[in-house]
């Protein structure tokens, strides 16, 4: 069987929330104002570290590539979401649909990392703070940055080869507002036995690794602080850190919520507001978390207005 008869499938219709009117009311009222957030929100982080040299630290850095992460995911499904919803359904090429995965799936699972070395970074500083400066220099950073953009690159190619390979057949029909990869998989009619395998294994190093990272670096972390005499001083420590653990508690618990535990085909509803959850209020949220909890931030953005 050639190529061509393997892929019968040319395009994708994504359903939207086309069986909740109202439901689909209300996103249209809001998700506007969310990609509005999300985009100026994370490109006033950039540009902030970018322009400060008082946020110029690894901590900065770093917070600079959860951004962009941010701004992928928003700008890759937020848009075509959008038109989607509002005509209560619409399509997507099959390359599309595949692409719209891509660079989504790239996003998160570089994200994993980025927070990983954030806490890894918050570690360095609290446990060995006469070492940090030399260690956490500005070509480490650099380099640890395209690693971690190569690690989910990397991740990602190969999941994509396999799904390519896969035979796609019938129907075509996506009961969602993003191509997402359980309901690309329900549309295959090729045995899905062994990418399922594929994407657990691929799970343990770019999802779990680094969750079980940061878990180590702040047991660390925390010993370290409750070493310390003053109340003053632990009070330092966990407020530097207090954003950081927000936004992995958001990121991972979402992700758990979305992936590890899916909501059944009669609950699809659910599944589909905690997706527009996990892409759209998880990327709003973080530039608000760490402009409101961290004083440099507000005191750059302070500077900024003044101007």
């Amino acid at each position: 069987m050639n190529i061509i008869n393997q892929t019968i499938v040319t395009e994708i219709i994504l359903l939207g929330f086309g069986d909740f009117p109202n439901l689909k009311t209300t996103i249209l009222l809001f998700l506007p104002l969310f990609l509005i957030v999300t985009v100026c929100g994370n490109i006033l982080i950039i540009w902030l570290v970018a322009s400060n040299s008082s946020l110029q630290s690894p901590m900065f850095f770093f917070l600079t590539q959860l951004s962009i992460s941010d701004l992928l995911v928003t700008t890759v499904i937020v848009p075509n979401s959008l038109y989607i919803i509002y005509n209560e359904g619409g399509t997507m090429s099959f390359p599309g649909c595949i692409i719209q995965f891509y660079f989504f799936a790239w996003s998160e699972a570089s994200e994993c990392f980025i927070l990983s070395i954030m806490a890894y970074d918050r570690y360095m500083a609290i446990c060995n703070p006469l070492r940090y400066s030399s260690l956490m220099n500005k070509m480490l950073c650099i380099k640890l940055a395209i690693i971690i953009w190569l690690l989910g690159f990397s991740e990602q190619l190969i999941l994509i080869i396999s799904i390519i390979q896969l035979q796609f057949c019938g129907l075509n029909v996506i009961d969602h507002f993003f191509c997402d990869l359980s309901p690309l998989l329900e549309l295959s009619c090729s045995d899905t036995n062994i990418i399922e395998m594929e994407i657990i294994i691929l799970c343990v190093p770019f999802t779990f690794t680094p969750l079980l990272s940061i878990v180590v670096f702040y047991v660390y972390i925390v010993q370290a602080a409750l070493a310390i005499s003053t109340t003053n001083g632990r009070s330092k420590v966990f407020s530097t850190c207090s954003s950081h653990l927000i936004v992995v508690s958001i990121f991972y618990g979402s992700l758990t919520g979305i992936y590890v535990h899916p909501a059944k085909k009669k609950s699809m509803v659910a599944n589909k507001i905690a997706s527009l959850l996990y892409t759209v209020l998880t990327p709003m949220i973080n530039p608000i978390i760490y402009s409101l909890k961290n004083r440099d931030i507000k005191k750059a953005l302070k500077k900024c207005v003044a101007l």
